[in-house]
């Protein structure tokens, strides 16, 4: 690919990463920041794979920003980006036993996947209906 669209494609997800990272997600950019974090984590962190579909927009994005501003929540947050950090997003994968589609969302305690949401229970669902998802994963595994 080009070095234009590249740059084209880095320009048009800013506001893609931005919705996520100004809520409080830490972005995991490379495979090495990735293995960083899983290696130390400790307590429970939402994953969050994001990616330019509109599922993730309209309903993954805002239901993740949405859920964790429950009383009751992981202790961290990040995300990777399908198509655009794909080493990270390929490294995260890794640690998820399901074959995560993008967008997706894994809750983890410590370096174990104890619930995960694969785009098929995202894709057609209602926003309410996914943030209630990642919420009552929330009450049965964060403290």
């Amino acid at each position: 690919m080009s070095m234009a669209y590249d740059e084209y494609m880095k320009q048009m997800v800013k506001p893609m990463r931005a919705e996520l990272t100004e809520a409080g997600f830490k972005e995991l950019t490379s495979p090495e920041e990735v293995d960083s974090f899983m290696e130390k984590a400790e307590g429970t962190t939402l994953v969050v794979i994001n990616s330019v579909c509109g599922c993730a927009g309209g309903l993954a994005r805002p239901a993740a920003t949405q859920a964790i501003e429950a009383e009751v929540k992981p202790d961290h947050f990040v995300t990777v980006f399908a198509g655009q950090d794909k080493e990270a997003t390929a490294r995260m994968r890794e640690y998820i036993a399901e074959v995560p589609s993008s967008p997706s969302m894994a809750l983890f305690k410590g370096n174990e996947v104890v619930h995960f949401i694969p785009r098929h229970e995202i894709e057609g669902y209602t926003l309410e209906d996914v943030r209630d998802n990642l919420l009552g994963a929330f009450s049965k595994y964060c403290k």
